[in-house]
């Protein structure tokens, strides 16, 4: 059989050119038609604010992802808004489980999780009390995973007369417990109260035995990936290291990540994800607190790559 081409030769030589334009409308009939363009599916995007926050705070970060992978169905959850996200954090942890719970469900390939400030402690709990989530990269952004001891304009605006130097005495009662931010007041030169006293970040860094930590642990691990995000700019985080999980000994000399006690003893899973390669660390100077969901080169470097 002879080809499109050398068909197309012989009628040139039998027809004459006036033939031959007018048929020229129905090439495309007799070649073989182009491949169709691949079309990529991306996984959906789940975003959880910060404190004092809103949903409308992530519309550069939504504006990026809409530009770079088109078609993701990005749902910036719109709960605990302003002085809401003050709530204490398991309040807030039940609250985002009901939102998520649907959008895994429509989900079958998983979900990514990106979580800025307060909301990556939410988030992390999240993935500890969630025996069937189905998170693929859980992106922690300027979060305080180790817990914060720093003053900060929030803070003297919440406790005016209170220090960081004295404010385990109002975060470590009952009263203070109420808060979201004394939930993950990490005041290292008061780490017995800060054991018997946090109902929230030392049962999630297993740091206190609790019934659950063995299932904490087991369900913190289905996650795919994580990625950590912060710099030394950042003007609230304190210390900065501890969205990477570093934080203050005693003497207030920052450990990393791999000398702190959660890691060594792997207590809810950190040594087992870096062991299998699963932690991705992207620091980036030159980006303040407010700042991280709206630079478009740190969610080029550290953020878009993970969005599959």
């Amino acid at each position: 059989m002879k080809s499109c081409g050398s068909m197309l030769g012989l009628w040139g030589q039998r027809l004459p050119s006036a033939w031959v334009l007018l048929l020229l409308p129905f090439l495309p009939l007799l070649l073989p038609a182009a491949p169709s363009p691949r079309h990529t599916s991306y996984k959906p995007v789940i975003v959880v604010h910060g404190l004092f926050d809103s949903s409308y705070s992530f519309r550069h970060l939504l504006e990026y992802i809409n530009e770079t992978h088109p078609g993701t169905v990005v749902t910036v959850l719109d709960l605990f808004d302003g002085r809401e996200s003050l709530r204490p954090l398991w309040e807030q942890v039940q609250g985002f489980r009901e939102a998520v719970v649907p959008i895994m469900a429509k989900a079958p390939r998983g979900v990514h999780l990106i979580c800025y400030s307060q909301g990556g402690l939410v988030c992390r709990a999240l993935l500890s009390v969630m025996d069937d989530h189905n998170v693929d990269s859980f992106i922690s952004l300027s979060s305080p995973q180790m817990g914060q001891y720093g003053d900060t304009d929030y803070l003297k605006w919440l406790f005016p007369t209170s220090m960081r130097s004295n404010l385990y005495r109002i975060c470590y009662s009952p009263w203070g417990q109420e808060f979201s931010i004394c939930n993950y007041w990490h005041d290292p030169h008061h780490d017995d109260l800060y054991l018997n006293a946090s109902s929230f970040l030392a049962l999630i860094n297993g740091e206190r035995d609790h019934p659950n930590a063995t299932a904490w642990r087991k369900n913190f691990l289905r996650v795919g990936r994580l990625v950590l995000i912060g710099g030394p700019d950042d003007g609230v985080i304190t210390p900065w290291q501890s969205s990477f999980f570093g934080f203050y000994d005693a003497n207030e000399t920052v450990l990393e990540m791999e000398e702190q006690l959660v890691y060594l003893r792997d207590s809810f899973g950190l040594k087992t994800l870096l062991a299998r390669g699963a932690i991705v660390r992207c620091p980036m100077a030159g980006i303040s607190h407010t700042a991280w969901h709206s630079n478009r080169t740190l969610y080029e470097t550290c953020i878009e790559p993970w969005l599959s």
